[in-house]
């Protein structure tokens, strides 16, 4: 039973500690739409997509103003689009597709746009990736990923090299917006489906037809609850923690199970990311302050964000039976007001960037870079990432920004939800002769459990 506390508690945690349900995905599969003809996989396409979500931004309205948590965003996921466009090739104008399906139903984003070549690519594929640019140059909801490693294929290091050059050609085709279209452009390794979280996004092929997927949020309810324990020692702080991502993800077992049922879809999962905004008080990178280190980026940071991870996976395991997508604590630089001041800072660096990696969901996230950074240099920031996710068997991701006409010392500035960051400073020596070798780096010894 509900009782007055925890709803004044619940208003509380709203109202000035930004807790919210950061998005509500629909997943939307298109295996059905498949066609040999361009024109009538494009038109089932809009028709399904039309048909399961256009009573999706209203039902979202509607559960936000009867429970009072808003819901920040809804977004649709589709199958990946290099998958029902292998027979008919122009992936072109199935993204442009998406791109009105996304403002015909009033939906903030649209994921799928991606390809799965962890461990080779089909000429297809590689004609798919090449198209990529170009696609989110002329879409502004289209999002695009690319799995490109897994602990169980290894590193597709061919996928990398073109991923660098990919990164490169979308921010120049969006120079005019701070290279905004790489911020809609992420490269995995181990790549999960049931993500609901922009850009990564796709509807997997292992999914249902129609379902729900909901990302909690809520670093702001976090720190908080901190501020309460200040000088105990970190037992309480892991505990304190644990409670309150339990009552966070409540809130998002309550939205989801309501949603998917006045939608008619089946209830996906929920997603225990702590995922930031560059407002005040909505921070992960103050929670680690919070918790003791001086300022994000400095030594501690990772065994900070480590006890962070690990009490809010257990204490959001508790409160939902269906946990999955990415859970974890995000690092996005330019989406959390702490990282963005650290790294002006010169504080948060790439290499601890990289470190705090091995801990957290994602990995090298929303950070800008000179647009002068070349495509080997991006490729091997990939490489690096992917290791990580590889070897520890994890999702880890790129999502890098080299800004056209920008170099040390400027910021790029999305506003909204991607915010604005500063570029941050990279190594000088070249890793072309390793990038360019190819081939596949072998998956680790351990992706033989069977």
């Amino acid at each position: 039973m509900i009782n007055a506390n925890e709803v004044v508690e619940t208003n509380k945690m709203v109202s000035f500690e930004h807790l919210d349900v950061r998005t509500v995905t629909m997943g939307i599969s298109l295996l059905d739409c498949v066609s040999d003809n361009i024109d009538v996989l494009c038109q089932r396409v809009h028709d399904k997509i039309v048909s399961k979500a256009k009573e999706l931004v209203k039902v979202c309205d509607d559960i936000a103003n009867e429970i009072g948590i808003p819901i920040v965003n809804k977004r649709i996921s589709v199958t990946p689009v290099s998958i029902i466009t292998a027979r008919t090739g122009n992936a072109l104008k199935v993204a442009k597709t998406l791109d009105a399906c996304a403002k015909e139903i009033g939906v903030d984003f649209v994921g799928g746009y991606s390809a799965l070549v962890q461990k080779g690519m089909t000429d297809y594929e590689r004609e798919f990736i090449r198209s990529i640019p170009e696609a989110l140059a002329c879409t502004e909801k289209v999002c695009s990923s690319v799995n490109i490693g897994s602990t169980k294929a290894g590193i597709n290091m061919d996928a990398v090299a073109l991923m660098g050059k990919v990164i490169k050609e979308t921010a120049y085709l969006t120079r005019d917006k701070d290279s905004i279209g790489c911020a809609k452009l992420v490269v995995f390794a181990n790549a999960v489906e049931d993500n609901p979280f922009m850009a990564g996004a796709f509807h997997g092929v292992g999914e249902n037809d129609c379902v729900v997927n909901v990302g909690v949020s809520g670093p702001g309810v976090v720190e908080e609850a901190l501020k309460h324990v200040k000088g105990e020692n970190l037992t309480v702080v892991a505990e304190t923690i644990k409670k309150v991502a339990y009552k966070i993800t409540r809130v998002g077992q309550l939205v989801a199970q309501e949603a998917s049922k006045r939608l008619g879809a089946h209830f996906g999962i929920i997603d225990l990311s702590l995922a930031p905004t560059p407002v005040k008080g909505d921070s992960v990178a103050h929670i680690l302050e919070e918790i003791g280190v001086d300022t994000v980026g400095g030594y501690g940071t990772t065994a900070a964000l480590a006890l962070l991870n690990d009490a809010v996976k257990k204490g959001g395991t508790m409160a939902s039976s269906h946990v999955g997508g990415l859970s974890g604590a995000f690092i996005p630089v330019s989406e959390d007001i702490g990282m963005i001041e650290s790294a002006q800072k010169g504080v948060l660096t790439l290499e601890k960037l990289e470190a705090m990696t091995a801990i957290c969901s994602v990995g090298l996230d929303m950070i800008a870079i000179p647009g002068d950074t070349s495509a080997d240099v991006i490729s091997a920031m990939i490489a690096d990432e992917s290791a990580i996710g590889v070897v520890n068997n994890k999702t880890t991701a790129v999502r890098v920004i080299p800004a056209i006409g920008k170099s040390i010392g400027d910021t790029v500035d999305f506003g909204g939800l991607l915010g604005s960051a500063p570029i941050m400073p990279l190594r000088p020596w070249s890793p072309a002769r390793f990038v360019r070798r190819g081939g596949r780096i072998p998956a680790p010894i351990h992706s033989l459990r069977n």
